[in-house]
Parts: structure tokens; C-alpha cells; sequence
């Protein structure tokens, strides 16, 4: 009984963060305002599928594909059941051998590395830069063996990993580069998109997403030619003529009704980006005329918060505007209390995890990673904010200092 209470909860916190706002007075995440403006767009998109009865890899997933590879500006884009399927169908169509190893960062939502697995190889986990909370480069090429095949790099709360450290290195021994791309759709890193990087980037079209749909979704960016034809036979059954099958593939096609959605919000992304870009700097700015002791990306070292920075060099998309704070579950139950949206991504690393207990990591393994966990806290930053909220969440964070 207790485990189904629990997934009960669980299941009515996704729902609440994702469409009940109305229950706080500044919301984490409100996506009915962005529908208000778009209805008779998303409906006349929709409306079209339905007049079609075209519901599987028709023209709506076929243009969406095309749209974002001109976007990410690579050769090619394929649509998926979910970004959690864009990362596993990317490892898949590498043809790991059974013992192969993949680095990756262990301060990430669970898929980075369940994707591994399910893949059939080992995540090897490399401790993360305090400052942007992506996976240190230098770090992960220690964690390079001679059974290491492929390292997923994680653009982390929409700020893009500095893969440049990587790339020679992984060069030099055949090493294949996955972008988890999940929460960064229009990051970049230099001239660079988050997704035109690697081998094959994973993007997530979950709802609270930067490019969010109505359910479900996904798509994977290639660079490589016999890597998309493998990628598209897999997302279907591996079946690469009439009932003929070249590999054991799976049922993973994002459907012509999420295409449609996706497609009218595609041409809002660059706008949605930049007003979360605009709603992190301000809140930053407020932070820092607050009268709190704040610091500027890293550690807190005494500070009441630490700030989130854009790295040098990138475009930072803001899925989330992420601090560290001093007594981060104080905090967390003080903006609950007044009615400010707040969540921790992520409270327990990857390496912690119970399922992953097998590869023999302990507390104290991840320091960096550790530390995050302990002390993140995630504030609203969805474009439509406006600046009275702005100025709420800031009031609503500094009183509990004060």
C-alpha cells in the first residue's frame, strides 16, 4: 500500500508542476499561459492531422525533422517516442560490444545513465565542474579505459558542456560522443548547437521543456549517415523493407499529432529562449542588489546563495534557473509555505542510486556531484514570467535569509 501511495504522489506532483498553477502564487512552471496565446495555432495544426488521418511518420513528422536539422544546423534529425528513446536508440545503433563502457556525468535525471544500461553497457560516472554542474572534461577523459566506446556528455539545466577538452581525445580512440541534449534545444557552444556536437545528440520533448509538446517526444540529431539509417530502422521494429528486419529494433515513432504541436511551437523557440535568458538575468540582478550574501556560480564558501552563471563562450537556454542555497530543505519548505514554485533536480546522484548499487560506487566517490545534490534548488524561469513574480521569488527567497 505504501508503494502505491508513493507512486500516487509521484504521479500528482508531475501533474501539479505541470498544470495546476493556480495553486501558487508564482508558479515552477504555468504552461496554459504559452496555450492561451497559441490555441487556434496548435488546434488548426492539429485539426489538420485529424483531417488527414495520417497518424504515423507521415509529412508533419518528416517537415518537423527537417526543420530542427536546419535549426541545429546538422545533416540530419529524427524523430522518436521520447528523449529518453533518443539516448537509448542512439546506443543501440553504435552496436556496443557487451563490455563496453560509457562516461557520462552523475548529476543528471535518471535516463542519462538508465539509457546505458538498457543499452546492454556499463556508465562509468565522472564528477562534475561545481560551476556549470556538467560533467568536468578532464575528469572524464581519467575515466577513460581501453573498454570505454562512447562518452554522453549532459548539457545540464539548458548550459552547454565544454566538449572541446573531449573531442581529441575521444578521436584518438574511437571513442563515440552522445550529446544528452535533453533540456538544451538552442543552446550553443561557440558557432556550435547543443546536438551538432557528437555523433548523435538526444533531445526531449517533454511538456516543461523549452520546446515542449503534449505528451511524449523526442528526436535525435546525427552527423552520420549509416548511423541515421540504423537510428530510423530501429525507431521501427529495425524493419528496413516490408516486413523485413535488419536489426531487433523497437516501437519508438513520434506520432504526426505531437509533430503538428511541436512544429507551430518551433517557430516561437527562439523568442521562448531568450525571455528565459532575460527571466534568468533578472532574477540574478535582484538576487545581487537583495542585500544577501551571493556568489557568482560555484560553491556557496559562506554565501546565502550561489548563482547560476553562463560559462564563457555558450548560450545558456535556462530549462531551469538552478542555485545553490544554504540550507537548501529550509528554503525549499520557506517558498513552499509562501506559495513560490521550487523543485530539486536532483536530490540523490546517479551513483548513489539503489539500482546502481552493482557498479560499486559509494558516498564520497562524486564529491562535486554530492555536494549539488545537497544544496540545488530549482526557482521559475518560463518565459511568460513577468516582472512582479520576478520580483516575488526574489522577496520570497531573501526574507528566509533575513
Amino acid at each position: 500500500m505504501r508503494r502505491l501511495e508513493r507512486r500516487i504522489l509521484w504521479a500528482g506532483r508531475i501533474e501539479e508542476t505541470l498544470t495546476a498553477p493556480d495553486r501558487q502564487e508564482v508558479p515552477l512552471l504555468d504552461l496554459r499561459r504559452q496555450y492561451r496565446v497559441l490555441r487556434a495555432e496548435i488546434e488548426a495544426a492539429v485539426a489538420g492531422v485529424f483531417e488527414s488521418q495520417r497518424f504515423i511518420l507521415g509529412r508533419e513528422v518528416e517537415r518537423l525533422e527537417q526543420e530542427c536539422a536546419a535549426l541545429l544546423d546538422v545533416p540530419a534529425a529524427v524523430g522518436v517516442g521520447s528523449g529518453t528513446d533518443a539516448l537509448l536508440l542512439s546506443y543501440r545503433a553504435l552496436e556496443l560490444p557487451p563490455d563496453a563502457e560509457v562516461v557520462t556525468s552523475p548529476f543528471s535525471f535518471f535516463a542519462t545513465a538508465g539509457a546505458i544500461i538498457n543499452a546492454g553497457a556499463r556508465p562509468v560516472f565522472a564528477d562534475i565542474d561545481p560551476v556549470t554542474f556538467n560533467m568536468g572534461p578532464g575528469r572524464a577523459r581519467e575515466a577513460f579505459t581501453p573498454r570505454t566506446r562512447a562518452v554522453c556528455v549532459v548539457h545540464l539545466f539548458g548550459q552547454p558542456a565544454d566538449t572541446q577538452p573531449l573531442e581529441a581525445a575521444a578521436e584518438d580512440r574511437g571513442v563515440a560522443i552522445i550529446e544528452d541534449a535533453c533540456q538544451a534545444i538552442g543552446a550553443r557552444l561557440g558557432a556550435r548547437a547543443a546536438g551538432a556536437i557528437g555523433r548523435a545528440g538526444a533531445f526531449s520533448f517533454f511538456p516543461s521543456k523549452n520546446l515542449g509538446g503534449a505528451g511524449d517526444g523526442g528526436l535525435i540529431t546525427v552527423t552520420d549517415p549509416a548511423l541515421e539509417d540504423r537510428i530510423r530502422a530501429l525507431r521501427h521494429h529495425g524493419q528496413v523493407g516490408a516486413y523485413e528486419h535488419a536489426w531487433i529494433g523497437t516501437n519508438s515513432r513520434l506520432d504526426e499529432l505531437q509533430a503538428a504541436v511541436l512544429r507551430v511551437k518551433l517557430r516561437h523557440l527562439d523568442a521562448w529562449n531568450e525571455a528565459r535568458r532575460r527571466n534568468a538575468r533578472g532574477l540574478s540582478e535582484r538576487f545581487q542588489r537583495s542585500g544577501l550574501e551571493v556568489r557568482e556560480g560555484g560553491e556557496l564558501d559562506g554565501a546565502d546563495i550561489s548563482v547560476p552563471v553562463e560559462a564563457s563562450g555558450r548560450r545558456h537556454v535556462f530549462n531551469q534557473y538552478t542555485l545553490r542555497a544554504r540550507d537548501r530543505d529550509g528554503l525549499l519548505a520557506h517558498l513552499r509555505e509562501n506559495g513560490v514554485g521550487c523543485a530539486v533536480y536532483y536530490p540523490l546522484p546517479l551513483h548513489l542510486q539503489p539500482c546502481f548499487r552493482h557498479l560499486g560506487y559509494g558516498a564520497g566517490d562524486m564529491p562535486h556531484a554530492e555536494r549539488a545534490s545537497a544544496e540545488v534548488v530549482s526557482l521559475p524561469v518560463f518565459p511568460e514570467l513577468t516582472g512582479s513574480e520576478l520580483d516575488r521569488i526574489v522577496e520570497t527567497v531573501t526574507s528566509f535569509y533575513r
